[in-house]
């Protein structure tokens, strides 16, 4: 049992599986997150880590294993997991016919928040976002960054613990993706845990403490950034991880001449 000398990860996957089918997408996966700590997941595109992290935060049901939250089972004790942590996942859906500050409010109403309360953190967040000259803009009218930006708000209202975050940067100016890094660094140096997924392999080395490799829907290495990549560079130590061979140095043979 954890002690308060030994407290449980912030995240911990022991043995997660799933299939789709014939297709097995998730194999035996085993992760630990340390409390505080900034992880980055990094895998090929249909590598399992969004499969992975939906598992991981109640999203999708694994077909064996378990997952825990600061030692609460997602799915034994779900209220008690999830009231720890904010996802920001693959795909959000949102209310559409709502604004960016509509929706903020009413979430955090559905969290238990007192609606002043509500009131306070959602302009606190539209103005760390720079969503406050949209705040009367329907979320149907976002453009992807604003969306990823309002979705990173959601998760954010009502003060995780744990931040899961599946590429988070995708499709945000470099402005704004500064105001998010600077943000999630302050969250972590707080005492915040922060799981993200990202292609980008410079920013999970600026960012992340840790990172775990996924491929084929098996974790080949995780540990600190300098254990995995073993004195390469991790996007030099990712290449030969997967197992991908450098093979898309030429054009299309009609392009060539």
């Amino acid at each position: 049992m954890p002690t308060s000398d030994h407290p449980p990860p912030a995240l911990e996957l022991i043995g997660l599986v799933k299939r789709f089918g014939a297709k097995t997408a998730v194999h035996d996966v085993t992760l630990a997150v340390p409390a505080g700590s900034f992880y980055g997941l990094v895998g090929p595109n249909g590598a399992g880590k969004t499969t992975s992290l939906s598992m991981a935060v109640g999203l999708l049901r694994p077909d064996a294993g378990h997952a825990r939250i600061f030692g609460a089972d997602v799915w034994a004790d779900p209220v008690g997991a999830r009231s720890r942590v904010g996802v920001l996942p693959d795909g959000l859906a949102l209310p559409e016919r709502l604004t960016g500050r509509e929706l903020l409010v009413h979430l955090a109403r559905l969290r238990g928040l007192s609606r002043d309360t509500a009131a306070a953190r959602a302009e606190e967040l539209l103005d760390l976002l720079d969503l406050l000259d949209a705040e009367r803009t329907l979320v149907n009218d976002y453009s992807t960054g604003m969306r990823k930006k309002i979705g990173l708000a959601t998760a954010l209202l009502h003060g995780p613990r744990l931040l899961v975050l599946d590429e988070p940067f995708e499709a945000v100016d470099p402005v704004s993706a500064l105001t998010i890094r600077g943000m999630l660094r302050a969250f972590v140096d707080g005492g915040g845990s922060v799981v993200l997924s990202s292609h980008v392999m410079a920013l999970v080395e600026q960012l992340c403490d840790r990172v775990a490799v996924i491929a084929a829907g098996r974790v080949v290495a995780a540990g600190t950034i300098a254990e995995v990549r073993a004195g390469d560079s991790l996007e030099d130590r990712f290449v030969e991880l997967v197992g991908a061979g450098v093979t898309g140095r030429r054009a299309p043979s009609w392009l060539a001449s």
